[in-house]
C-alpha cells in the first residue's frame, strides 16, 4: 500500500502545481491592473504631497506649519488600515462616497506623503548652511538657490529612503483588498474561496510580491549608482 500513498501525494502534488499555474496569470493581471498602478499613482501624489509638507513646516509661517504638523502627526499615529477604513466606510456617513480605488489612492497618497515629508525635511536640513550663504553671495535667490543648489544635493540623500518607501508601498497595497480593491491579494483571496487551497495561493502571491520587490529593488541600485556619477 506504500506505493499507492506514494502514487497519492504525486497527484495531489500535480494537482497543486496545476494550481499554481492556472491561477498565475490571475494574480499577475491583478498585481499588474491594480496593484502597480495604485503604488505608482500614490508615491507620485506622495511624493509632491511630501515636498509641499516638507517646505511648509520648514518656511511657512507658524499658523500653516502647524497645519502640516498635525496632519503628519495625525496620519503617522494611526494604522494606514484604519484610515482606509475611515475613506471608504466612513466618509459615506458624511454624505461623501467613493470607489474603492480612488479612496485606496487618497489614503495611500496621504500616508505616503506624512512619511516622504519627513524624508525630503531631513534631507534639506542636511545640506550645510554653507551652501545657502555661498548661493546668496554670488546673487541667487531663497528660492533659486533652493532649485539650483539644495534641492540637486537633496536628491542624493533622500534617493535611498524613497526608494525603500516605494518598495515598501507595493507591499502594503495588499491592504486595499479590505475595502475590496481588487488587487493581488484579493484576486488571492477569491481564487482560496473556491479552491479552498490557502497555503498554495497565499505562497503564490507572495512570491509574485517578492518578484516586484526584487526588480524594484535592482532599479533602485541602478538609479543610486547613476545618480552617483553626478553627485
Amino acid at each position: 500500500m506504500a506505493w499507492l500513498h506514494g502514487l497519492t501525494d504525486y497527484i495531489h502534488g500535480l494537482a497543486w502545481l496545476q494550481l499554481m499555474i492556472d491561477s498565475f496569470w490571475s494574480l499577475l493581471s491583478a498585481g499588474l491592473q491594480f496593484t502597480l498602478p495604485l503604488a505608482i499613482l500614490s508615491f507620485i501624489g506622495g511624493i509632491i504631497v511630501g515636498f509641499i509638507t516638507a517646505l511648509a513646516r520648514l518656511y511657512a509661517p507658524k499658523p500653516v506649519k502647524w497645519i502640516f504638523d498635525f496632519y503628519v502627526w495625525v496620519i503617522r499615529g494611526t494604522p494606514l488600515l484604519v484610515q482606509l477604513f475611515l475613506i471608504f466606510y466612513g466618509l459615506p456617513s458624511a454624505g461623501i462616497t467613493l470607489d474603492a480605488f480612488p479612496a485606496a489612492l487618497i489614503g495611500f497618497t496621504l500616508s505616503v506623503g506624512a512619511y516622504t515629508s519627513e524624508i525630503i525635511r531631513g534631507a534639506i536640513i542636511s545640506v550645510p548652511k554653507g551652501q545657502w550663504e555661498a548661493s546668496y553671495s554670488i546673487g541667487m535667490s531663497s528660492s533659486q538657490a533652493m532649485r539650483r543648489v539644495i534641492l540637486p544635493q537633496s536628491v542624493f540623500v533622500s534617493l535611498p529612503p524613497l526608494s525603500n518607501s516605494f518598495i515598501s508601498l507595493i507591499k502594503d497595497t495588499s491592504l486595499a483588498a479590505v475595502i475590496t480593491v481588487p488587487e493581488m491579494f484579493l484576486a488571492a483571496q477569491r481564487i482560496v474561496s473556491v479552491t479552498y487551497e490557502p497555503l498554495i495561493l497565499y505562497v503564490e502571491a507572495a512570491l509574485i510580491y517578492l518578484m516586484f520587490s526584487t526588480v524594484l529593488g535592482k532599479l533602485q541600485n541602478r538609479l543610486e549608482i547613476y545618480y552617483r556619477r553626478y553627485e
